[in-house]
């Protein structure tokens, strides 16, 4: 039953502090308010049972203790006339069980627009959305991004205020900038599922809460917008990655490169509804990166057995993904791609005009493919250099300790 509570909290925290960010327009006394009545409510319902209008519930409770807020700062009168006179009596009752008043529909989109606003950095967009729509404490978010709980809590409230500050209104953005804004917020998304399924630093090479919360976060996103073809892209592509995670690490935590991963691990549900998911955006939406990432997952997945994987096909596609999105991530998968079909030299050389790229300068990652693809060619010497930089550049310790090996495997 607490379990199940849980997750019922977690799901509609969101869309209660959304209903009252929109009728009092004030995040940090919002906030408050909904994470006392969640806290109110997982301590009654395990007792009591689930009321039948949860939703209701909760926001009643939390609008509540906004308005008993207000009341009690004499020193904001004005605040507390504005915001308690402006609320309808009936809005203090919860609706009766299945109704539901148009004014509370879902906000959970509006919410992450405003939590992915662009006067945020990337790093407090990330932090801002997993407090307020992934539900996760602030504790839990300075574990997973490995900050003292202090700095993360100084962090979420700079990004308020710099919100409040641009007098940023809660609603969905304008037409011409609604598709802008949605790409951040299918960026910032794509982050947290990144930093939860590759650790960038720690003991740890993945983080379950993170991959967890960005997968809910973009079904959530999907529901609210089901014919965006980039949202089912992105979905589809968390899916058919978190679908291997099984079979990355053995029993002692030490990571399994692909090629050699227990496929029988993979969960073959996750696979295949992030193959229906990518078919259906590739043949009903226009073509966007994260389709095409996933259509490479799915090409991955699919295969057999390593030594099956159809590496023309996903070469190919890395071709079409570099012209919509040239980056230096891309080019550096469109090396390997292009090792696995034309043999190592020729992955090298695409490596070789990334080397002057700034925005690679000192990755771990442009040593380690380097590494490896100079281990495919014979060159020993070399790769153990390769791997010995790279594992020296990296802040993961599963990485660190794999990279590790490989040089001693080969010296």
């Amino acid at each position: 039953m607490a379990v199940a509570v849980e997750g019922l909290l977690r799901e509609l925290a969101p869309q209660v502090l959304g209903t009252l960010v929109r009728r009092y327009e004030q995040f940090d006394m919002c906030e408050d308010a909904v994470q006392e009545a969640l806290l109110d409510a997982s301590v009654q319902w395990p007792r009591d049972g689930v009321p039948d209008n949860p939703r209701g519930w909760l926001v009643t409770v939390a609008a509540r203790r906004v308005v008993d807020h207000v009341r009690s700062e004499h020193a904001r009168r004005r605040r507390e006339e504005s915001v308690a006179v402006g609320v309808a009596a009936d809005e203090l009752l919860a609706p009766a069980p299945g109704e539901e008043r148009s004014g509370d529909h879902d906000d959970t989109l509006t919410l992450l627009f405003l939590c992915c606003h662009p006067a945020l950095s990337v790093t407090s967009q990330l932090a801002l959305t997993l407090r307020a729509v992934g539900g996760l404490t602030t504790a839990q978010i300075a574990g997973a991004f490995l900050v003292p709980e202090a700095t993360m809590g100084q962090r979420i409230s700079r990004a308020k205020q710099r919100i409040k500050a641009t007098g940023a209104e809660f609603r969905m953005p304008p037409e011409g900038e609604r598709d802008e804004r949605l790409r951040v917020v299918l960026h910032v998304l794509y982050l947290i599922f990144n930093e939860g399924y590759t650790a960038t630093s720690g003991p740890e090479l993945h983080r379950a809460e993170l991959t967890g919360e960005a997968i809910r976060l973009t079904r959530a996103v999907l529901r609210l917008l089901p014919g965006d073809g980039e949202i089912m892209g992105l979905l589809a592509l968390m899916l058919l990655t978190e679908a291997r995670r099984p079979a990355r690490t053995d029993a002692g935590g030490r990571l399994i490169p692909l090629a050699e991963q227990d496929r029988g691990l993979w969960d073959r549900r996750l696979v295949a509804e992030g193959v229906e998911l990518v078919t259906k955006a590739l043949s009903s939406t226009a073509v966007g990166p994260y389709q095409l990432q996933a259509a490479i997952a799915a090409v991955h997945d699919e295969a057999p057995a390593a030594g099956e994987t159809d590496w023309p096909q996903i070469l190919a596609l890395y071709g079409v993904l570099a012209g919509i999105e040239d980056n230096p991530v891309v080019r550096l998968n469109q090396a390997v791609a292009t090792a696995m079909v034309h043999g190592p030299r020729a992955g090298l050389g695409v490596l070789g005009e990334l080397a002057g790229d700034e925005r690679m300068a000192g990755h771990h990652r442009l040593a380690a493919v380097r590494a490896h693809l100079l281990e495919m060619d014979g060159d020993a010497e070399g790769a153990v250099a390769a791997y010995r930089e790279a594992a020296r550049l990296t802040t993961s310790l599963p990485e660190q300790r794999y990279l590790e090996e490989r040089a001693a495997r080969l010296s």
